[in-house]
C-alpha cells in the first residue's frame, strides 16, 4: 500500500494574520528559562518579607548601607543608588546594541555591548566591595547591653555617644554612656551567624548575602556571555549568518538580571 507524504508550509499549517510561533526556538527557550528564574527571585523575596514581618527589629537601609568608597561613611544608599544607576544605563546601551544587530550594524553592535560589558563589571566590583564592607561591619559595631543589644554610634566623632536599640529606640548622653560602660560583649561586622546591624535576627545577614549573591552571579553569568557575543561579533560570526539574533537572547538575559535588580534594591535597601 503506498504512502505519500505531502509538504505543507507554514503558511497552510497557519490561516491567520500572525502565527505563534514566528519566535525562534531559541528564543523560546530563553523565556522559559527567565520564567522559572523569576519564579526563584519572587520565592526568596517572599521568605525576605516574611522574615522581616515577623521580627521585632530589622536594620535601616539607609543606615546599615551609608559608606562611599574613598569618602568614608556619611552617604545613605549613595553608592547603592550609583550602582543601580550604572546597571539601568548598561540595560539602555544593551538595548542599542540590539537595535544595531536589527541593522545588521556591526560597528555598532561592538560599541554598545562592550558598553554593556563595562557597566556590568561596575557593578560586579561594586558589589564585591560592598559585601566586603558589609562583613568587616562599621567602626564601632554593637554592644550587648542590660537592655539589649545596641548599635553604637556617635553624633560627633568619638564625642557624644550615641546607643541604638531595636524598635527604633535610641539612648544618648549619660545614661548611653553608662550602659556602654557596663556592656558584656560586642559584635563586629557579619557573617552567617551574626550581624551587627541587627544582632536579633542573624537571619537578616543570610537573606541579603544569599540574595544580592544569587543575583551577583546572574550579573556576573550575564558578562561572560556578553563577553562571548561580543568575540563573536568582532570575529564577523553573525555576519556569516546574516543575524544578530544571539545578541537578543543574551539582551532578554540582561533585562531581566537589570529589573530583577529593581526590586532587590527597593525590598533590601528602601522599604
Amino acid at each position: 500500500m503506498a504512502q505519500h507524504a505531502e509538504n505543507i508550509t507554514k503558511e497552510e499549517l497557519w490561516g491567520g494574520n500572525g502565527s505563534p510561533f514566528r519566535i525562534s526556538y531559541g528564543k523560546q527557550w530563553m523565556w522559559m528559562f527567565l520564567v522559572s528564574d523569576a519564579l526563584t527571585f519572587g520565592s526568596l523575596l517572599t521568605a525576605y518579607g516574611f522574615a522581616r514581618h515577623q521580627a521585632d527589629a530589622w536594620p535601616i537601609g539607609e543606615e546599615t548601607f551609608n559608606a562611599m568608597p574613598f569618602l568614608g561613611n556619611g552617604y545613605p544608599l549613595l553608592y547603592v543608588a550609583l550602582m543601580t544607576f550604572i546597571l539601568i544605563v548598561s540595560s539602555v546601551t544593551m538595548v542599542l546594541a540590539v537595535e544595531a544587530g536589527h541593522r545588521l550594524d556591526k560597528k555598532g553592535v561592538t560599541k554598545w555591548l562592550l558598553l554593556t560589558v563595562v557597566g556590568g563589571l561596575f557593578f560586579v566590583g561594586s558589589q564585591a566591595w560592598e559585601w566586603y564592607h558589609f562583613i568587616h561591619g562599621t567602626h564601632y559595631g554593637s554592644v550587648l547591653t542590660a537592655d539589649g543589644w545596641a548599635v553604637v554610634d556617635y553624633v560627633n566623632e568619638g564625642k557624644d555617644l550615641i546607643l541604638k536599640f531595636g524598635r527604633g529606640v535610641i539612648v544618648d548622653g549619660a545614661a548611653a554612656q553608662s550602659l556602654f560602660d557596663g556592656a558584656t560583649a560586642t559584635m563586629q561586622g557579619a557573617n552567617l551567624i551574626e550581624n551587627e546591624y541587627a544582632p536579633e535576627v542573624p537571619q537578616y545577614a543570610n537573606f541579603f548575602f544569599f540574595i544580592t549573591g544569587f543575583h551577583g552571579f546572574h550579573v556576573f553569568s550575564g558578562v561572560v556571555f556578553n563577553l562571548i557575543i561580543l568575540i563573536n561579533v568582532i570575529r564577523g560570526v553573525y555576519d556569516k549568518r546574516g543575524h544578530f539574533e544571539m545578541v537578543e537572547k543574551v539582551g532578554l538575559y540582561w533585562h531581566f538580571v537589570d529589573l530583577v535588580w529593581v526590586f532587590v534594591f527597593t525590598f533590601f535597601y528602601l522599604v
